[in-house]
């Protein structure tokens, strides 16, 4: 049961409940470096050349400064860009302590994969090889499910004194990924006769186990232990979590009992924390009280493309159509930067309600306002226009998707070539078939790529033959 969905963001909830600082709260002299970084995506260049203009223009540039920023650009998972800050300390030699060498060897695997940080981590000195860095290269194997190198890790870290509640923390994000909640109390379980420290991140972790086991008095249960025996530990992340739990239970009541609490204990201008409340008061059904937290956030603290993306966003849950028209349109307003995410939530509502000359009219619009991507909009189209079947606007929209692909990275979603799949099976169009399958490759998608759409797809097997029968026979080319 993965109720963490029910809160905007998905399975993003664990990682963002501890996150709550933004970059407007750097001090300036700090805010103007790191947002040259963070415009990098908009402005081009690389984080070399952004470095080394701030040290021509005479600005200072400490180690302090630089940590700063590639802790901010983690956290909103600018990983490349935080990864070639710290390669550009190493070139210039800036002294790592045993924490950089841990961040380090984290956005190595983020950027370069595993492997590329299991050889990292190998050729550190000695001293580098500590609980630090043994505990990073625990958290790569867990974040990437690799059970078996994660428990032998574990075990060698066990060897060396090195275990920490960060380490059991990781395993039990993992045996939950994985769909293995009933581990997660036999963690809990060896911390307590070890004498570990719990933390509040380990609480929460337990509870969703209880709630993935269905097991409700026993998420009760932790929940009053927390009370008891670490009540500091509780603060609004904990009453969000058990909100969410008690929404995927039906427990609707008990959830607005913990917001209510949240509400209680939440500092006045924590924006994230509204955006929380928003998603969960929407999980509940109480379209009342979604309207009474967006009016208190926009009160309190500008409304940012992010707060406006998770309202509409659960506005479309809410199935509040007149509330999204309303609210898209004050946006529009108001925005001080495009945002293509936006646009996607009014085209799929409108697109739900048959309302198709609307949709078009905003993604018209988005088209000349900024340059997307637009690849999931253009998707959303193509399903639709399937769905009416209307095959030649849903391939303008497939053809114009790969056409942009040259400067992003996009590969048509499994999804999308089933429903064209589905369109020609109920069409009995074998030459579509066979004509879908060229433009794929013609735009370098794989035999690998292409199986797996025929794996994902729900059409019958029998109108994938030409798919099948066209890697066949490419397999064998390779093969001579």
């Amino acid at each position: 049961m993965n109720y963490s969905r029910l809160i905007s963001g998905g399975g993003r909830l664990l990682r963002r409940l501890c996150t709550a600082a933004t970059a407007a709260e750097l001090p300036n002299k700090k805010a103007n470096l790191y947002r040259r970084l963070a415009d990098l995506e908009k402005t081009g260049g690389t984080v070399s050349q952004t470095l080394n203009q701030y040290i021509i223009e005479g600005k200072a540039l400490g180690k302090d400064e630089l940590e700063r920023c590639v802790q901010e650009l983690r956290k909103y998972r600018r990983f490349h860009h935080a990864f070639e800050i710290m390669e550009w300390m190493m070139m210039r030699q800036i002294n790592f302590s045993w924490d950089n060498y841990a961040v380090y060897l984290d956005l190595v695997s983020k950027v370069k994969g595993v492997v590329e940080a299991e050889n990292h981590f190998n050729s550190f000195p000695p001293p580098a090889k500590n609980k630090y860095t043994y505990g990073s290269l625990l958290n790569c194997y867990c974040k990437e499910l690799m059970l078996d190198k994660a428990l032998s890790h574990f075990d060698k870290m066990d060897e060396f004194g090195y275990l920490t509640s960060l380490s059991f923390t990781n395993l039990m994000s993992m045996y939950m990924r994985l769909s293995q909640p009933s581990k997660v109390p036999q963690l809990v379980n060896v911390m307590k006769e070890r004498k570990i420290r719990m933390t509040e991140f380990t609480y929460i972790l337990w509870m969703n186990s209880c709630a993935a086991l269905n097991d409700l008095g026993e998420v009760e249960r932790v929940y009053e232990e927390m009370k008891r025996e670490d009540e500091d530990k509780i603060d609004w992340k904990t009453y969000s979590n058990l909100a969410a739990i008690y929404i995927k239970a039906g427990f609707f009541e008990k959830a607005e009992l913990m917001l209510k609490k949240v509400e209680g204990v939440m500092k006045p201008r924590q924006r994230e924390t509204y955006h929380f409340l928003l998603s969960l008061y929407a999980g509940t059904g109480n379209v009342k009280e979604v309207y009474r937290v967006w009016g208190t956030l926009k009160k309190i603290t500008p409304v940012t493309n992010r707060s406006y993306l998770i309202m509409l966003s659960n506005l479309r849950r809410l199935n509040d159509m007149e509330g999204i028209i309303k609210l898209f349109k004050e946006w529009e307003s108001r925005h001080v930067s495009y945002d293509s995410r936006l646009v996607g939530v009014a085209v799929q509502a409108y697109l739900s309600q048959n309302m198709d000359k609307e949709a078009v009219l905003v993604f018209e619009e988005a088209l000349k306002s900024c340059r997307g991507p637009f690849f999931r909009i253009r998707e959303m189209f193509m399903a639709s226009l399937l769905e009416k079947g209307q095959l030649d606007g849903a391939m303008s929209h497939l053809e114009a998707a790969l056409s942009e692909a040259s400067d992003y990275k996009y590969q048509p979603s499994p999804q999308v070539v089933s429903a064209f799949l589905k369109y020609y099976e109920e069409e009995t169009d074998l030459d579509g078939v066979d004509e879908l399958s060229k433009i794929l490759r013609s735009h370098n998608f794989d035999e690998s790529y292409i199986k797996t759409c025929i794996t994902a797809s729900e059409s019958s097997p029998g109108i994938h033959t030409v798919l099948k029968e066209d890697s066949y026979v490419n397999q064998a080319h390779e093969n001579l």
